[in-house]
């Protein structure tokens, strides 16, 4: 794999260490927006992630428990300009391969961690996912059902609070180095960012317009005019109808006619939309409200989303293996991302990766016979 000649990230080299989740998307979204982005894998794995998340950049197999493992990979990252890892705090330094050793062989380097609880406090070194992350910054509180939490499976600390943190605050440090000329540290937490992400609800709590209890406000079900309906076939339709001259047409397609906020007569709406709903399918529901800007949408499972033409005409998935894969987001006028690429194995461009950064033939052969690097 080339660098790309494309993409607003050509010309951007990112070093990534294999982890999982939040990290290596991170490296697929910076791979499709143009960036060379090499994967260390360990020698003996087959890719630490799901195989999608492995896609659009190539693998090199390193032992970092051998020294010439490690200044090879030292020697890669004085040709780079990042570094993403996503492993315990810790764990980079007692190999060799921390901020103070990166730094030291090149002070332009941005090094991205990525961690579930940062790089300290006193759950810095405990074990977590997505929904204990989300449950200490109030996210999983405010989110599910009126008698119990539900996560919204791991979009919002792992993807959300972490991959799209950590790709904002790399691009930050990219920035500020265009003046400094110095690279710096990157500490991306998914507890930080699915707080971040909880700051209008924060906001709307303490100017009393958000209860701290779930089902019971605007955004979370607690209005029957911004909700979930079941129709006569058993889909769904989601409604959104939050300003007045949406929730008219609501109440137009519908053929219903209640006041928006008529406390009330809530109940009574919510039993009336959800009879209504029942009487036609969701695709004869979707074929009233399409044309008005009433703010009801089918609820598509993940066969049907690629196919709905809105989606098909802006591209939003590609074809991809067996099926689809959703593309990187959002769209440049001049210069496109890159389309969904392979999915590459560990260690299998361990010899081109190592050619293309200079690497003299005899010290690859010197790196393979050793076991420091691994060619599959």
């Amino acid at each position: 794999m080339m660098p790309s000649m494309t993409g607003p990230l050509a010309g951007l080299r990112v070093i990534e260490f294999a982890g999982i989740g939040p990290g290596p998307y991170a490296c697929l979204l910076l791979a499709e927006l143009g960036a060379e982005v090499i994967r260390i894998d360990r020698p003996t794995s087959g890719g630490l992630d799901t195989a999608v998340l492995r896609r659009s950049r190539p693998s090199i197999a390193v032992d970092l428990k051998n020294p010439d493992g490690i200044e090879a990979v030292l020697k890669l990252v004085e040709t780079a300009d990042v570094v993403v890892e996503g492993l315990r705090p810790g764990v980079m330094e007692r190999l060799g391969l921390g901020p103070d050793e990166c730094l030291a062989r090149n002070p332009r380097i941005v090094y991205g961690r990525m961690t579930g609880w940062g790089q300290d406090g006193p759950m810095a070194e405990r074990a977590g996912h997505d929904i204990t992350y989300a449950a200490l910054t109030g996210a999983l509180h405010a989110t599910g059902s009126a008698d119990k939490p539900r996560n919204a499976i791991n979009l919002v600390a792992d993807f959300g609070g972490g991959t799209l943190f950590l790709v904002m605050g790399i691009l930050a440090a990219l920035h500020e180095r265009t003046v400094s000329g110095q690279g710096q540290v990157v500490d991306a937490a998914m507890v930080d960012g699915a707080a971040s992400l909880m700051t209008m609800v924060y906001g709307m709590k303490a100017e009393g317009f958000w209860h701290d209890k779930r089902e019971a406000n605007l955004l979370d079900g607690g209005t029957p005019f911004y909700d979930t309906y079941e129709c006569a076939d058993g889909k769904h339709v989601a409604v959104g109808a939050l300003e007045g001259q949406f929730y008219a047409e609501l109440m137009a397609g519908t053929g219903l006619s209640f006041e928006q906020y008529d406390f009330a007569r809530w109940p009574e709406m919510r039993a009336a939309l959800t009879e209504t709903f029942k009487s036609k399918t969701r695709d004869e529901w979707a074929a009233i409200f399409d044309p008005t800007d009433a703010c009801v949408a089918p609820v598509l499972s993940l066969e049907e989303a690629p196919q709905h033409p809105h989606n098909v005409a802006r591209g939003i998935f590609a074809p991809y293996k067996d099926g689809v894969a959703p593309r990187v987001a959002p769209v440049f006028s001049r210069t496109p991302a890159l389309p969904p690429g392979d999915i590459h194995d560990a260690g299998q461009d361990t010899t081109q990766v190592l050619e293309r950064a200079g690497f003299p033939a005899d010290e690859i052969t010197t790196l393979l016979d050793s076991g420091a690097v691994v060619q599959r």
